[in-house]
């Protein structure tokens, strides 16, 4: 293939011990480590020998009871991605520390706060994942009877991420002045209130700490309907998004990247990182090996749940060796509407049934599984990114450590070999990383 002139990105996606929904009953496969520090900074520290450009941390707010055979089958326990993620800043030096807060249930202050504080304790690698959440149960832990309708949530995230990058600019670069002599602390005119009055939000401001050093943290967006392009055309720098195939990949690829210039944004301004889910083996059956374990170590009701969370449907009366049933049209879906699209699309185009379909979703959970030797891993990431598909991935490793360590071990090197990716860090921040643009300050531009 021909040598492209840039370099992908790769997150490293932790779902502790894995991704797969067995994958803490996998032999290798430290689901006795669940709640250490020790191993999550053991995890962080080989992704940053291989020169991962960030860390990704899922989150959600709620254990998920709706089908409670399923409960004791899967893991349902996590850290609060905060405090964990300001854990790993001090055992790392280089890696970007991204997480997911929704803005459904959450206040912009708060979460301008504390990836500000994520931001300087890291030395400007901190990254943000905006989500609107998809799960009724998590309404419940929140006083609320219902979950916001789609639309809503979506209305709601694009004013909160606006209130949050303006209290990011409520100081200026040096703001600072730390004059023991004169004894002034900081420059008055240069810390101001934001004064936010919307529909959703009124949030007088300024920020209660200084700007963060890579003036905003970097904007993740993870949602592909409509409304979420629309978002991550308009805010997002990176992209998390769930493709099977490579033409649905470059359409949305083109899509998105399309739609950027109406915000006065260019092409290298958004990044985007599909999730892939690699299964690797030193040899092609070594690798089947594995995937056919993982799939044999599904208890169904997990895998059920999983289908019916995923798509926001009740799959659990029915045979699990049948098709799936009809379901509601994509307008009555208020859970992740481009998630529940993919998979009734993969069902369809395979002739799956409700089984074949969670085996085939118990890993990558809607995003793209591949397998096979470092080599055939390199090939499919390759193909993808040199065909204007993606700029980069998101590694979800089936079960860790083990699947970590050998995409460090096997794939990077042979990505290194092919030109696609680094050898050494060139940077200090998650920007230098990702090879995006600082941010103006919106109040500085206006002022000068």
């Amino acid at each position: 293939m021909s040598r492209p002139y840039r370099q992908m990105r790769l997150g490293a996606f932790f779902m502790i011990p894995g991704h797969h929904v067995a994958a803490w009953r996998y032999p290798d496969a430290a689901a006795e480590e669940i709640m250490s520090l020790r191993f999550y900074k053991k995890l962080a520290q080989t992704a940053e020998r291989g020169k991962f450009d960030m860390i990704f941390l899922a989150d959600g707010y709620a254990v998920n009871e709706r089908f409670p055979s399923a409960v004791q089958h899967a893991v349902h326990t996590r850290f609060e991605p905060f405090t964990l993620l300001s854990a790993l800043a001090g055992a790392t030096e280089h890696i970007g520390l991204a997480a997911t807060v929704s803005t459904t249930y959450n206040e912009p202050f708060h979460v301008a706060r504390k990836f500000a504080s994520l931001d300087h304790l890291s030395g400007g690698r901190a990254g943000w994942n905006v989500v609107t959440s998809s799960s009724e149960a998590e309404a419940h832990n929140f006083g609320r009877e219902d979950h916001l309708k789609h639309e809503l949530r979506y209305e709601r995230a694009r004013e909160f991420v606006d209130v949050v990058q303006g209290l990011w600019d409520s100081w200026d670069e040096d703001a600072l002045i730390i004059d023991k002599s004169s004894g002034l602390f900081l420059d008055r005119e240069k810390v101001r209130p934001l004064h936010h009055k919307g529909k959703w939000f009124s949030v007088r401001g300024p920020l209660n700490i200084a700007r963060p050093p890579q003036g905003h943290p970097v904007i993740i967006q993870a949602g592909s309907s409509e409304a979420g392009k629309e978002l991550a055309a308009g805010t997002a720098e990176v992209i998390f998004t769930a493709w099977q195939t490579l033409v649905e990949a470059q359409a949305f690829y083109r899509d998105v990247k399309g739609r950027l210039a109406k915000f006065g944004r260019d092409s290298d301004d958004l990044k985007i990182m599909p999730g892939v889910f690699p299964i690797i083996g030193r040899t092609e059956a070594e690798a089947e090996e594995k995937r056919a374990l993982l799939r044999e170590l599904i208890p169904p009701a997990a895998g059920v749940a999983l289908l019916s969370a995923l798509i926001s449907y009740d799959l659990s009366g029915y045979p699990v060796d049948g098709p799936l049933p009809e379901l509601p049209e994509l307008k009555d879906i208020n859970g992740n509407k481009s998630r529940f699209q993919s998979l009734k699309d993969l069902a369809e185009r395979d002739h799956l049934t409700i089984r074949g379909l969670y085996e085939r979703i118990a890993g990558a959970r809607g995003h793209r599984e591949i397998h096979g030797t470092p080599e055939q891993i390199a090939d499919q990431l390759e193909d993808w990114f040199v065909h204007d598909a993606a700029d980069g991935f998101n590694i979800m490793p089936p079960y860790l450590p083990g699947g970590l360590e050998d995409f460090v071990e096997l794939v990077v090197p042979e990505l290194q070999k092919r030109g696609l990716f680094r050898t050494e860090y060139t940077g200090r921040t998650l920007r230098d990383h990702l090879g995006l643009r600082r941010p103006a300050n919106r109040f500085s531009k206006v002022l000068h």
